[in-house]
């Protein structure tokens, strides 16, 4: 699960740096170009606040796994002595 959440992050990261990039670049300020530059900033805001999240939960999910791997090590070692 872990590792999936972090690819979601990662394409999401990927999704803000494009929107940045057009907002900085003349393509946003072109007309007939899919909107303004204001709204690319407040995709990229929107896309880094989202994937900022889902790498939180990827963290939090691989130290949960890790701890429950971890339990269970210890149970298996104590049933063994």
């Amino acid at each position: 699960m872990g590792r999936n959440l972090y690819i979601l992050g990662g394409t999401l990261m990927l999704f803000t740096l494009v929107s940045f990039g057009l907002s900085l670049s003349n393509v946003a300020q072109q007309p007939g170009s899919p909107g303004d530059a204001s709204l690319w900033r407040t995709m990229g805001f929107a896309f880094l606040v989202i994937s900022l999240v889902v790498f939180l939960a990827a963290m939090l999910s691989s130290l949960f796994e890790q701890a429950e791997r971890r339990a269970e090590e210890a149970r298996r070692k104590r049933r063994e002595r």
